[in-house]
């Protein structure tokens, strides 16, 4: 048994997201397992860029309120204790809501490949 102690809250990288996002590394990859976990915080309008994972990944809403798009589909609003799952390689965004808040548990078993910035229209927009 390995006790980790609760690492500090880092700033999301500008690469990844638009807007003031905060992490919480919650587990990373470490022997035995590649599984990745941590805390997104998403104030209102943030959110990551296009983005994909081998293994794909799941989302599950802590609490607020976010939109989530994969390339070519609608966005989808989703809200606390809602789960998202997205196929392996399968481009996606995900993000706060206009004027909501929203934070998620992020769970992967591998590291993001990243695309563009989502633009204001594309956020904006009901397709992409």
């Amino acid at each position: 048994m390995e006790i980790q102690p609760k690492q500090p809250t880092v700033h999301g990288p500008a690469d990844w997201f638009t807007g003031d996002v905060w992490l919480d590394s919650i587990t990373q990859p470490h022997e035995g397992s590649q599984l990745n976990v941590a805390a997104v915080h998403f104030p209102p309008g943030a959110r990551t860029a296009w983005h994909s994972h081998a293994g794909g990944q799941t989302l599950y809403v802590t609490e607020g309120r976010g939109l989530v798009q994969s390339r070519g589909q609608s966005i989808h609003e989703i809200s606390a204790g809602d789960t998202v799952w997205t196929p392996d390689g399968e481009e996606h965004w995900h993000g706060a809501a206009h004027e909501h808040f929203m934070t998620h548990l992020s769970l992967t078993v591998s590291a993001p490949t990243w695309g563009d910035h989502v633009t204001d229209a594309e956020y904006k927009s009901r397709r992409g």
